[in-house]
């Protein structure tokens, strides 16, 4: 029973990391300056905490939204 818990394990481990990965692939672009919904300026901030951001908080929130 172990055995089976710790493959368990080690399979959700690679998973994960794999899954990370393509996650750091992804955001390969910069931030975008100013937003591509309503051309306001991105803060600085959004940009470097969230990047390759492409949207202002208050577009992405509306995109969100709509899903």
């Amino acid at each position: 029973m172990a055995d089976e818990i710790d493959r368990a394990n080690e399979q959700a481990e690679y998973f994960l990391q794999m899954s990370l990965r393509r996650q750091l692939r992804v955001v390969a672009k910069p931030s975008a300056l100013i937003c591509d919904d309503c051309d306001e300026p991105i803060p600085l901030a959004r940009q470097q905490s969230v990047a390759g951001c492409e949207t202002c908080v208050s577009c992405q929130e509306l995109r969100e939204r709509r899903r």
